[in-house]
């Protein structure tokens, strides 16, 4: 079979700057809608980005609805709720402002209304039946207020389908916001943790599209139209990420210890949304494919910050608890992928032997999350060996995350890999 030979590299419109959420209006107004779903959880909309938006979008003559019933870490039953609510407001315009739950959510919304389906008809195979986006939706503006998942970047959107017990998702270049408005204000009240998960799910973005399978190794796409969104380690989307690793390593510190500022917030920010163009067009491979049944196998664990009403293993500390076993093993493909990584870490490779490089990224990850007051492996949130199985056939349904890894990835590999992520140092 023929290697890929080509990339495409896409990525939302993007406006930066502190006060940008405040042009919302002018923005939405020359996308020519009217009619505008505001999505967003319960906890921003009695917040400041959410009354800006609003006041924004009305101010330049716009039916502004606001949606406030996202689900932290969205589930089926949340994805259909706010699918409901676009299908019968008809809406032609829609605003997700919000961490990456909200800005999901906007997605989902918005492709449903236009198109509607049954749910797992546009969910990745093998949970759903992977169809393909029918055609361009209305146009959608994505405002983070997390630096973390570069949702207002990437045609994904990802929930818990609770009938797995793991994360799946809909991926398409169809999804992605128009524009997406970073602004450094909604991030000011982001409590300490929720700052810390997100970061770090922006680390491992950056470090998964540097060390995933390259583009020129996967099978050529049958046709253009089927050319996947994440598409393989690339030299464009090198230089988005590699410029995300440095700026998350030299600021996240900063953002656990409580001394971040207007500015280290300003990089975590726009490191997001960098990582979110690498991603977004590479992919992420083993430790997100791995996150997946963690989140969704959650028992009791909550951490620091995050409300006490249900338990949550965030996304972010989801994927990181993985990280370091996960690029040990992959290692191994291509060592130079992985010790570039950790000299975009900071890490003095000067005499390192290549065979040493998944030791070496790992032990980099490992020490930064120790410093940022990570949880120490998964068995710290509540799993054990033998919970292994079950994480392993959860992660084995990722498929589309597993065949971006650079090495081949099996359930006899998966064990391997679970067991030596239990307890990290």
């Amino acid at each position: 079979m023929p290697s890929e030979t080509i990339i495409t590299v896409s990525s939302s419109n993007i406006k930066f700057g502190a006060g940008a959420t405040r042009e919302v209006g002018f923005d939405m107004a020359r996308l020519g809608a009217t009619r505008i779903m505001v999505v967003t959880d319960a906890n921003i909309a009695r917040l400041e980005p959410a009354a800006v938006v609003l006041e924004s979008l009305r101010a330049q003559g716009l039916d502004a609805v606001l949606f406030d019933r996202v689900a932290i870490e969205p589930t089926e039953v949340s994805y259909k709720e706010a699918i409901q609510f676009a299908q019968d407001g008809r809406f032609d315009g829609y605003v997700g402002v919000g961490g990456g739950s909200s800005i999901d959510t906007a997605k989902v919304a918005d492709l449903y209304a236009a198109y509607p389906a049954a749910l797992l008809a546009y969910v990745n195979a093998p949970v759903g039946e992977g169809r393909a986006v029918p055609g361009p939706l209305k146009p959608l503006i994505g405002i983070p207020t997390t630096a973390g998942t570069g949702s207002e970047t990437t045609g994904t959107a990802i929930f818990d389908y609770r009938e797995l017990h793991a994360k799946t998702g809909i991926s398409s270049v169809r999804l992605r916001p128009a524009l997406g408005v970073i602004d450094p204000n909604n991030t000011r009240t982001l409590p300490r943790m929720v700052a810390v998960s997100t970061g770090w799910d922006v680390l491992t973005h950056a470090i998964e599209s540097i060390t995933a399978i390259a583009y020129d190794q996967r099978p050529a796409s049958e046709s253009p139209a089927a050319r996947p969104a994440y598409q393989g380690a690339n030299p464009i989307s090198d230089v988005w990420a590699a410029r995300a690793v440095k700026m998350v390593a030299r600021n996240i510190v900063r953002v656990a210890d409580g001394t971040a500022d207007d500015e280290v917030r300003a990089q975590m920010l726009l490191a997001a949304t960098m990582a979110g163009i690498g991603f977004g067009n590479a992919g992420v491979h083993l430790p997100h494919a791995m996150s997946y049944p963690v989140a969704g196998g959650v028992r009791s664990y909550v951490p620091p910050d995050y409300p006490r009403d249900h338990p949550i293993i965030p996304h972010g500390i989801a994927v990181t608890l993985n990280a370091p076993a996960a690029f040990r093993w992959c290692a191994a493909a291509h060592p130079a992928r992985h010790m570039w990584a950790a000299q975009l870490l900071g890490v003095d490779t000067t005499r390192a032997r290549p065979e040493d490089a998944g030791k070496i990224l790992a032990r980099a990850v490992a020490d930064l999350m120790r410093r940022t007051g990570m949880p120490n492996g998964l068995s710290a949130v509540g799993f054990g060996p033998a919970d292994v199985e079950q994480l392993v056939a959860g992660t084995l349904a990722q498929q589309r995350l597993l065949k971006l890894a650079p090495r081949p990835v099996d359930a006899v590999a998966l064990r391997e890999v679970f067991m030596n992520a239990m307890t990290i140092w």
